[in-house]
């Protein structure tokens, strides 16, 4: 890698570090080449990134950004995971590193907060960005259902009554 390639490299980092939320640094030594891939396709459908890392220069982009407090984790085989959703890097991460004990969580950040591993277990097991909008919107639409129902009770009712005194009038 020549020098105009790390300072692209740098740049690129840098540009992820200003754009991410959440940050999660991982160690993956033993993983082979379709485990990563497999990892990758699962951070791209949850809406986060995977990417291994040169320790040196990712350093070096750290500098000036929120996540500079992450430096001292890069150290050995390092790559690290990235969303903008402040839930997404973490769950995908947690759940593979579950079903595949090669790929090590060693900590992370929240905007300028460091997370440890537990605290990133924590964050893993909260509801998506995506899901919270969801349960938000059911929330929303439930009363409105409610309010309805209610508001149609009374006609439907009064409908009961009026046709029930028409019959007992035919009858009469």
């Amino acid at each position: 890698m020549d020098r105009t390639q790390k300072e692209q490299m740098v740049t690129a980092l840098k540009g992820v570090f200003d754009e991410a939320v959440l940050v999660v640094v991982t160690h993956y030594s033993g993983l082979d080449v379709a485990q990563i891939n497999d990892l990758r396709v699962r951070m791209a459908d949850a809406g986060a990134r995977f990417k291994v890392t040169k320790n040196r220069l990712t350093r070096r982009a750290l500098e000036g950004t929120q996540f500079a407090a992450l430096d001292a984790l890069f150290a050995g085989p390092t790559a690290i995971a990235y969303s903008e959703d402040p839930v997404a890097a973490a769950k995908v991460s947690v759940g593979f590193a579950k079903e595949n004990d090669r790929l090590v969580i060693v900590g992370g950040a929240l905007n300028d907060r460091l997370l440890g591993t537990d605290e990133i277990r924590a964050l893993a097991a909260l509801p998506s960005l995506d899901e919270l909008r969801a349960q938000l919107v059911a929330l929303l639409q439930t009363p409105a259902q409610r309010i309805a129902s209610v508001l149609q009770a009374p006609s439907a009712q009064l409908a009961r009554t009026m046709g029930a005194y028409a019959q007992t009038g035919e009858a009469g």
